[in-house]
């Protein structure tokens, strides 16, 4: 058995949307699923415990930055990464490709790889499609992603095509140098910009190459969310019905139903985390910045439709204080009830595929939460 596999369960009948389960060395998942971001083997201020207890059933972690910091030869020593930060659900390493383009001003794209420099110390690097696999066999998660070229968003179609056959030729060496396959599985990444013609040819090209698993990546890099629409709609008809589908990087909560009924199983996002530390909150009617002089003296729960320990125990205004006095608590718990609340509106999701009804549930939690409105925010 192939160390990844995607059980499909139901298609909804009103929107198309994929009802799953992905099976991994370290327990399964249902999809479509939102997986919180824990960069340098932490979701930042969450423990282990608390991830648990919101039910995040996947997290990820970054190639990039773990072979930066601690070194994966560390964390390999410690027995890899379920063991090193404590985590017995699976996790999904990135393949360092993003960071290498986003992090880094100096850098030169070659065939064998990628030259920059460190974003922390200045020192020259080198990445290549075997140096990312060799750091996520050591890393030890459950699901790795092929080394990719990140291109810029927008990109030319000749930049562009040059980019994607780049990329298709890098996925075929990380395939040669991956040499955990019995229990870690490899998913590819389809490239493309918003070019129908190169999604294609990105997605062909890649799916002849059998991976258990794929993603789409170069999306919510400045876009327009009607093109990050289209491209999907572009884009998953020429992915495998039966194998995940992961959308790379997206997090606002009309993205990832708008993604959910485009075929979407996968989502993930800093989003929600990095929003929260700034005292910026998602609740079911909106976004609401608790920083703001307005909620000094509002004693009501944060959001009255949560459930979440948050929204059960603390107000408005004891989060605003936190947050203006930059306590460490005011981050935790916002960052827990904004992770929550995604985890949670992909369960209210996937029982609206089961009901036939994800249409439906789009429209009212659309209306409810204000992007319908003109001036709508994307969180």
């Amino acid at each position: 058995m192939p160390a990844i596999t995607y059980e499909h369960i139901k298609t909804c009948k009103q929107s198309g949307a994929r009802l799953g389960i992905v099976h991994t060395p370290h327990g399964s998942f249902e999809t479509p699923i939102f997986m919180p971001v824990g960069t340098l083997a932490t979701v930042k201020t969450m423990s282990p415990d608390d991830l648990v207890e919101m039910n995040a059933q996947i997290i990820l972690s970054n190639t990039y930055h773990l072979w930066l910091r601690p070194g994966e030869d560390i964390i390999e020593e410690a027995g890899g990464l379920h063991k090193f930060m404590n985590w017995d659900r699976p996790i999904l390493t990135d393949s360092g490709g993003f960071q290498v383009f986003s992090l880094s001003d100096l850098r030169n794209i070659t065939e064998e790889g990628v030259h920059f420099r460190n974003h922390l110390s200045g020192e020259k690097l080198f990445l290549t499609p075997e140096k990312s696999m060799q750091i996520q066999n050591s890393l030890g998660p459950d699901i790795m992603m092929a080394f990719d070229e990140c291109p810029p968003y927008p990109a030319e179609h000749k930049y562009m095509k040059d980019s994607v056959e780049r990329t298709s030729r890098w996925a075929e060496r990380c395939l040669e140098a991956h040499k955990r396959p019995g229990d870690q599985g490899l998913f590819g990444i389809i490239q493309g910009g918003e070019h129908p013609d190169l999604r294609r040819q990105s997605a062909e090209d890649l799916v002849s190459l059998d991976f258990p698993g794929y993603a789409i990546g170069g999306l919510s890099v400045g876009e327009p969310k009607d093109v990050m629409n289209r491209v999907l709609e572009e884009t998953t008809p020429f992915m495998p019905d039966n194998k995940p589908r992961y959308l790379m990087g997206v997090g606002s909560a009309d993205s990832l139903i708008d993604g959910a009924i485009r075929g979407v199983d996968m989502f993930d996002c800093v989003l929600p985390t990095r929003i929260a530390r700034n005292g910026t909150l998602m609740t079911s009617s909106g976004r609401l910045v608790v920083r703001n002089a307005k909620f000094a003296r509002d004693f009501r729960p944060l959001d009255e439709n949560c459930n979440c320990k948050v929204c059960k125990n603390y107000s408005r205004a004891y989060l605003r204080h936190l947050i203006k006095s930059n306590e460490t608590l005011g981050l935790i718990l916002c960052s827990y009830h904004n992770l929550h609340f995604l985890i949670t509106l992909m369960d209210k999701v996937r029982q609206a595929i089961r009901e036939d009804r994800l249409l439906d549930f789009r429209e009212q939690f659309f209306e409810a939460y204000g992007f319908n409105k003109p001036d709508a925010k994307n969180f």
